[in-house]
């Protein structure tokens, strides 16, 4: 008995990849990866230390949802995986469904802890509770929220080798791939420091992304500041942009509406930044600074080179 993780490698291994890795090996079965994209052999084989035992690779699959389903599925026959893990993902959301039905599997998306028996821990209400879900078929399916567990290394690389799933051709032509720029893909960032109108232009963003820089994290927005073209969609976080879970989430010039909370309230540790003490934003912080972002970043930047500088 095996259990099958999923990894689109188009973008290289990330640290989520790592993370379904290392849940998977927490079930107690064997591990096999399959995946798709053009992450390079050492890559891939590099999955072994975090507890695969091999990657299947079909190069040949590409982004189409029901091709990437005959994929998994073709895999978990292959392997006689009765659990397939994912990332909780855009690819997720799609393929999971899918396979669900095709594999007659019950399905858990959003997990965040390891399994107890059947029964698997999710969030629930946008990250507002906890729920405990029982899957009651002998095939399962879990999609695994990013930054709930830590990747454990200490193994050895895996072989890997190419899978002819015969998924047959994709539905979908793709003419053009945007990818997201900086260094730290969102959803994986353990650290963001994000901001909103408070900043009153694009102009000002520069002790944003200082303050960033200096502690290594991810830069983020809140809606109307991608709207109106000050930051890239895709640095919008919120209920209808990326939802992360950050260890640290600081929050400069945003007054925290229930839309931005939706996206954010994961976060082990919220800081919140702003000049109006009635903001919203506070109610949801473990740390609140009443007072200018253009004051309080700088220091707050100061204050993280002082620290490195004698650490």
């Amino acid at each position: 008995m095996s259990t099958l993780v999923y990894i689109n490698s188009s973008n290289g291994i990330g640290k989520a990849a790592l993370e379904v890795v290392s849940y998977a090996k927490k079930l107690g079965n064997d591990v096999v990866v399959v995946a798709n994209g053009n992450a390079d052999e050492a890559s891939l084989a590099s999955l072994g230390e975090y507890g695969a035992s091999k990657v299947m690779v079909d190069r040949s699959v590409e982004g189409d949802s029901q091709q990437v389903t005959r994929m998994i599925a073709s895999a978990a026959e292959a392997t006689g995986a009765s659990t397939v893990i994912f990332s909780h993902d855009l690819t997720a959301k799609s393929v999971a469904p899918r396979l669900s039905v095709r594999m007659k599997a019950g399905l858990v998306s959003g997990a965040v802890a390891v399994p107890e028996g059947n029964t698997v821990k999710v969030n629930v209400f946008s990250g507002k509770a906890f729920g405990h879900v029982k899957i009651n078929t002998d095939k399962k399916i879990i999609s695994l929220l990013p930054n709930s567990i830590q990747p454990e290394g200490g193994g050895s690389a895996c072989s890997v080798e190419d899978f002819a799933s015969n998924a047959g051709d994709s539905s979908i032509k793709v003419l053009e791939t945007k990818k997201p720029e900086g260094e730290i893909p969102l959803p994986e960032a353990e650290l963001v420091v994000s901001a909103g109108r408070g900043l009153k232009g694009p102009e000002n963003w520069g002790m944003v992304e200082e303050l960033a820089s200096e502690l290594g994290a991810a830069t983020a927005c809140s809606r109307p500041v991608a709207d109106i073209g000050w930051r890239p969609h895709h640095e919008h976080v919120g209920q209808t942009g990326v939802a992360i879970r950050p260890n640290l989430y600081i929050a400069a010039g945003i007054s925290g509406a229930i839309q931005h909370l939706a996206g954010v309230n994961g976060s082990k540790v919220i800081v919140v930044v702003n000049t109006d003490a009635e903001a919203p934003f506070f109610k949801a912080a473990d740390y609140g600074i009443v007072g200018d972002a253009f004051e309080v970043l700088p220091r707050l930047t100061e204050a993280v080179k002082k620290f490195k500088s004698s650490n």
